[in-house]
């Protein structure tokens, strides 16, 4: 949803790019411990540090960039950075359950979890970006 509402490309971009990393992160997921041998043999990869690295990178890009921001985000400024906070809210929804996982030993690999955790920092400042953006643009107030 977010990427048909962007008409910012460098930030469809992006988010083209975090779609194609979570069909990554979620076919690892979907692959028996047992069967992962053969998913790595097919050619699949996993999320390793240079995965997790990748956001990282998008993130210190977005902290770069002079946002400034006091107080508690209030999600609805902008239709985008509405559908972005929702999507962080999927996001840390799906890191927890990557931590059960982990907690109960059914999951090993700790890149996963280091990775969404990431990609909810990306996903919140890529909302306040719109919303910075945004602002710039108004013409201020009518009333």
């Amino acid at each position: 949803m977010a990427r048909c509402q962007c008409d910012d490309t460098e930030i469809k971009s992006v988010i083209s790019s975090v779609q194609d990393q979570l069909v990554t992160l979620m076919g690892e997921l979907a692959t028996e411990s047992t069967d992962r041998k053969r998913y790595l043999q097919d050619g699949f990869t996993v999320v390793d540090e240079a995965f997790v690295a990748v956001i990282d990178d998008l993130v210190a890009d977005l902290e770069s960039r002079g946002l400034s921001f006091k107080g508690w985000a209030k999600p609805g400024d902008h239709p985008l950075s509405s559908i972005l906070d929702m999507a962080r809210c999927v996001c840390r929804r799906a890191e927890c359950q990557v931590c059960c996982l982990l907690d109960n030993n059914f999951e090993t690999n700790t890149n996963i979890q280091r990775y969404l955790n990431r990609l909810s920092d990306a996903l919140w400042l890529l909302a306040r970006w719109i919303e910075a953006q945004t602002k710039q643009q108004s013409p201020g107030k009518r009333w």
